[in-house]
């Protein structure tokens, strides 16, 4: 299986950095993963909705160009299904009992996801009600990610 994290922004902070590459490492025993940026815009502290709306589909443009024709994308918003950690493997082992062998995750920048990177998806995953730091985010869907694939090859999840 191949996997894309499609993010918008550079990770600054060593530590997020850190987590990153240590879930990487394990990722690459169970399947493909390639995380993929792209430039975020500089957002005012007192943006009006127009130049939200503005900034939004600039970065969606960014996150579309990246995805391919074969990939079955799940974008990370707050309004999505939510799951647990066993329902969220089986979706992903589903996926590729259906032969989807190309997998792009979608995490928007620090306003969120375009409506049309949103159209574009077909599946919406949200991990809280709570609002996460799209960084942090990236840290959260790898580990849940080497989380299912675990529990799909009924490993204990110890580490």
């Amino acid at each position: 299986m191949n996997i894309k994290i499609l993010c918008v922004g550079k990770i600054k902070e060593k530590f997020y950095t850190q987590a990153i590459d240590e879930y990487l490492k394990r990722l690459s025993k169970y399947c493909s993963v390639k995380v993929i940026e792209v430039a975020d815009e500089k957002t005012s502290e007192n943006a009006s909705d127009t130049e939200i709306s503005i900034i939004k589909n600039k970065e969606g443009e960014r996150l579309l160009k990246q995805i391919n024709d074969k990939d079955f994308v799940i974008g990370l918003a707050i309004l999505g299904k939510q799951l647990d950690s066993v329902e969220f493997s089986k979706y992903i082992e589903n996926l590729g009992i259906q032969g989807n062998s190309s997998i792009a995750f979608v995490i928007g920048g620090s306003l969120g996801l375009a409506d049309e990177v949103l159209n574009r998806c077909q599946f919406q995953i949200s991990f809280s009600k709570m609002t996460f730091p799209h960084q942090l985010m990236r840290v959260v869907l790898l580990e849940q990610i080497y989380r299912a694939m675990r529990i799909m090859k009924n490993e204990p999840y110890h580490k």
